[in-house]
């Protein structure tokens, strides 16, 4: 029985455009609606709203960085 063997990480610019891990994928998309559902729940505070949104995109963008390292 063979173990897979877990290929290290590589975060770079050139990364944004190469495939994203699944990992980082559902992460980010995770981030992303997290940071939506805590945000639906502060009506009354909008800059509250605004800072959460923020950075779950910032979260999400961020997460495109990520590749594997060949």
């Amino acid at each position: 029985m063979e173990t897979k063997k877990r290929t290290g990480l590589n975060v770079k610019l050139k990364g944004y455009f190469e495939p994203t891990p699944k990992r980082f994928r559902v992460l980010g998309d995770s981030i992303a609606a997290a940071s939506l559902f805590v945000a639906g729940l502060n009506l009354d505070n909008p800059k509250l709203m605004l800072i959460i949104g923020v950075s779950g995109g910032v979260g999400k963008f961020i997460t495109n960085f990520f590749g594997d390292e060949a």
